[in-house]
């Protein structure tokens, strides 16, 4: 059976503005840049903390200009847009630089924004008063099977959601800057699956979460594996699982990571898998009472989360500018995300369910 009217990956509306890059590890290198080769996004300057290491990327990459550091590389007259993928305690002082720079347009910082949910709402007052259009990359909202998901939930194919589940035991090998934070995998990793909770279902309103440390660690941390269940005022339930140490993973033992995920309805069920664990696209199957007769019917594409989301992230932000429109990716927004981290955090100190309140964000 085939079914109609699913996109996953958004139309490009917009390539206008140039792109300086801040930062040259791998999700810049292998995501980023990958993605705005494949779009066709014009990227005109590269820097990191390593003058080094940005020349071999911007070599690869074919990127005319490396700046010395981020700071002039955010002071280049020439740039429309400052794309950062820079640690969190990092990254607010090189926004607030961008903020200063009267030539900059738009500005699209890593999640987390920032390590405090306070430091986050300045971040989002501050840009509104200086005029700035600051958008987060919250990618996971671009993962294919995310996407047809949200159109699959808002024409009623599912039903009325009743219990949805995210369940992950995959190693973000990329985030070694990770080592230096006590708080660990709710920021930085759980943040992915809240978010998409909400871009998925709104705002909960009570927050439960438990937490253990991670004995496979070779540092100190204070949550390492992660259990969140989210109450949303329709009575939905929602399960985020993040193991991101999974393992063992001694020589000789067959890797056995995923990303797996459920949704079910009061007419129907979809689930699937995120596909980076694996390096192939994200999957989802589907059987619906109304739409496809109780049959599973299985979308296909050959896109993917790492690096395809990629350009639907700068896309929104380069079309925001462009239309004068908020991006769909706003900062605004986001201080919500960062506001339920907040709230799980709040949980596992208070060991008991929370009200998550969001009347002051």
């Amino acid at each position: 059976m085939k079914v109609q009217n699913l996109t996953p990956d958004p139309r490009i509306r917009c390539r206008d503005y140039r792109i300086g890059a801040i930062g040259a590890g791998m999700i810049m290198a292998e995501c980023h840049l990958e993605a705005y080769r494949l779009a066709g996004f014009p990227v005109a300057a590269i820097a990191s903390r390593s003058p080094a290491r940005a020349q071999a990327v911007a070599d690869r990459h074919a990127i005319a200009k490396v700046h010395d550091t981020p700071e002039a590389l955010i002071e280049d007259t020439s740039l429309d847009i400052i794309d950062i993928a820079y640690p969190p305690h990092l990254q607010p002082g090189l926004i607030r630089h961008a903020l200063k720079q009267p030539h900059i347009k738009g500005i699209l910082a890593q999640k987390p924004l920032a390590l405090s949910l306070d430091e986050a709402r300045a971040l989002r007052d501050e840009a509104k008063a200086a005029g700035k259009i600051l958008s987060v990359n919250q990618n996971m909202r671009y993962d294919q099977s995310m996407r047809v998901l949200k159109q699959l939930l808002d024409r009623g194919a599912l039903g009325a959601p009743v219990f949805a589940q995210i369940d992950m035991h995959a190693i973000p090998h990329w985030q070694g800057f990770l080592q230096g934070y006590d708080r660990l995998t709710l920021s930085n990793m759980s943040v992915h699956h809240l978010d998409v909770m909400r871009f998925l279902f709104g705002d909960p309103s009570e927050v439960t979460t438990v937490t253990r440390t991670d004995p496979r660690t070779e540092f100190a941390h204070q949550d390492g594996i992660v259990s969140t269940m989210l109450r949303f005022p329709s009575g939905l339930l929602a399960l985020s699982l993040e193991d991101v140490w999974s393992g063992p993973r001694a020589e000789g033992y067959a890797d056995d990571q995923h990303i797996n995920w459920r949704v079910e309805g009061t007419e129907g069920v979809a689930k699937g898998t995120i596909g980076w664990p694996t390096g192939g696209p994200s999957t989802l199957t589907y059987a619906s009472r109304t739409e496809t007769g109780g049959e599973w019917v299985t979308p296909e594409w050959d896109t993917m989360w790492f690096p395809h989301a990629f350009i639907g992230v700068m896309e929104q932000l380069q079309w925001a500018i462009h239309s004068s429109e908020a991006p769909a990716l706003s900062i605004a927004d986001n201080v919500r995300t960062m506001a339920l981290v907040e709230s799980a955090y709040r949980s596992i100190d208070e060991g008991r369910t929370v009200r998550h309140d969001i009347s002051k964000d």
